[in-house]
């Protein structure tokens, strides 16, 4: 009987694990979108995640909502610096993410400042 509920315990244990792993390793997309950065913070009650979003149109109809990691130091500080400026930001999709990672399943990698296609100097 105890070997079974350590056997038991011990497979709940590993499928976690590998569940972690395949959030956390094999991404369901990769790729860029631009547009003005209308807002990133810090936010949550239990565990603080960063968000952000940014607006890919004229009249903002079409917000891109996003998350950063933790860990990723450069990319908070390249936010912060540009926020209110045109930006392209390149990005991992995940299948799903965790309450302590954020709340979008899109995670920021790198971030560039550009020009924004609509006014140009």
């Amino acid at each position: 009987m105890k070997k079974t509920l350590i056997y038991i315990l011990g497979g709940i244990f590993i499928l976690g694990l590998l569940y972690y792993a395949f959030i956390y390793f094999v991404p369901y997309s990769e790729g860029t979108r631009s547009g003005e950065l209308i807002k990133f913070s810090r936010k949550g009650v239990i565990s603080k995640t960063w968000e952000g979003e940014i607006s890919q149109g004229i009249s903002g109809a079409q917000i891109f909502e996003f998350s950063v990691l933790d860990r990723d130091d450069d990319v908070i500080q390249k936010l912060q610096q540009y926020e209110g400026n045109y930006v392209r930001l390149t990005y991992v999709e995940r299948f799903a993410t965790f309450f302590f990672w954020g709340d979008t399943k899109y995670f920021i990698t790198e971030v560039e400042k550009s020009e924004s296609p609509h006014f140009r100097n």
